[in-house]
């Protein structure tokens, strides 16, 4: 397939630069740079039928990924994840018509998977050698085996709060990690000053263009599933916000290719309250976010006290009619056991967070009766082994039988 990429483009101030050279951030106000692409082309060259007859990969959407060889792509076989109908935990949430995008079977377990894919591809056909992140979840394991897969060296910095099994995973793909005291934000202050000075490549949340264009497909394969419409409401843990930007970005290019017409789905953005600075900024009316104090939840991957792409989250969730919501981690552990008992899903805390968001605006009206609700699961629960929770095993004496 033919990648329609032309330049990218300064999401503050639209600064165009060049799409074949390492890029980073914008050199004139440090804003997040987009991919852009030849739209009128894509809609000449390929009809969305054709989709079909495409392996059941985020790969098909060749056309409108960065990606300028097939055979340089970086793959571990990511599928095309479900859309599950969960009818027995939506009447226990109160929604009628809820359906739960399970991004845990992805490789590495988390949709952190399909950035990593197009962010190391894309890094491996610009010539990187080396990649460092910082991550207080999923994202550097996922870098990190398909940096593994490609062959390039990867450092990862977290914080030392970071599930015990994630900071095991990460290492186990080879990745160099190192734990830090505080928040990402931390981490994320050592992985600038150790890029600039060792000349790495900085693959932090938007930090580099490219991670986001493999979350945008995330929305390319929910408009497929539900037949190039949309549910009426999209729910997401927000933490860096790149799924949710993703998704808004790719929705307004089927837009403007003709694949999509008369886009009315809502994003919610669900955060806990131990950690809610976009939920913050969104009530306040402010445009961007301030860093959140001390923050703490134990949905690691939404525990982010400042996102770099906050302002283009807000502007997401105010041009989409859409909210912000913060639930308690109470409420995060409670959704996480309801959703395995009534539905067999093992989702991880930050899914779990949305499902509760759910829950809350349905009870305060916002989420109508009959209305069509997508609630993201952004990883697998298995990785957060410690916050499962059900009954107790009990131990049976000899000869008895369970009751």
């Amino acid at each position: 397939m033919t990648s329609f990429a032309t330049h990218l483009e300064c999401a503050r101030c639209s600064e165009y630069y060049e799409v074949n050279t390492v890029q980073q951030l914008c050199s004139r106000d440090g804003g997040p740079l987009l991919v852009r692409y030849d739209l009128r082309r894509v809609q000449d060259a390929v009809e969305r039928e054709e989709l079909r007859m495409r392996p059941a990969t985020l790969w098909r959407y060749g056309e409108l990924l960065p990606i300028e060889r097939d055979a340089s792509i970086v793959s571990l076989g990511e599928p095309t994840t479900p859309l599950l109908d969960a009818p027995r935990l939506g009447q226990a949430l109160g929604v009628e018509r809820l359906q739960i995008k399970d991004e845990g079977l992805l490789p590495t377990g988390t949709f952190k998977a399909r950035g990593a894919a197009v962010g190391v591809t894309r890094a491996k056909e610009l010539g990187v050698t080396a990649i460092a992140l910082p991550t207080a979840g999923n994202a550097g394991a996922a870098w990190a085996a398909y940096g593994a897969r490609a062959g390039i060296k990867v450092v990862v910095v977290m914080p030392d709060t970071t599930p015990q099994v994630i900071q095991r995973e990460t290492a186990a793909y080879g990745a160099d990690v190192w734990l830090v005291k505080g928040s990402i934000a931390d981490a994320g202050a050592v992985v600038k000053r150790a890029t600039a000075e060792r000349g790495w490549f900085d693959a932090s949340t938007l930090k580099e263009p490219y991670r986001i264009e493999g979350k945008k497909t995330m929305g390319f394969e929910l408009a497929e599933q539900f037949g190039w419409t949309l549910p009426d409401v999209i729910v997401y843990p927000t933490g860096g916000g790149v799924g949710l930007i993703g998704m808004w970005k790719a929705f307004a290019e089927l837009r403007e290719i003709g694949w999509l017409h008369d886009v009315r789905t809502r994003f919610v953005a669900a955060q806990s309250t131990g950690c809610a600075p976009i939920v913050r900024a969104f009530e306040e009316g402010a445009d961007e976010s301030q860093p959140w104090p001390d923050p703490k939840t134990f949905a690691a991957g939404i525990r982010v006290p400042k996102a770099l792409g906050d302002f283009i989250v807000l502007r997401a969730l105010r041009e989409s009619n859409g909210i912000a919501v913060a639930v308690t981690d109470d409420d995060i552990a409670q959704h996480m056991r309801v959703a395995g008992e009534r539905e067999g899903m093992l989702v991880c805390p930050e899914g779990a967070a949305a499902l509760a968001a759910v829950t809350k605006l349905r009870g305060d009206g916002w989420i109508k009766a009959g209305e069509r609700v997508v609630v993201f699961n952004t990883g697998s629960g298995l990785k957060y082994a410690e916050s499962l929770q059900g009954a107790a095993p009990r131990a049976l004496a000899a000869g008895a039988l369970p009751t």
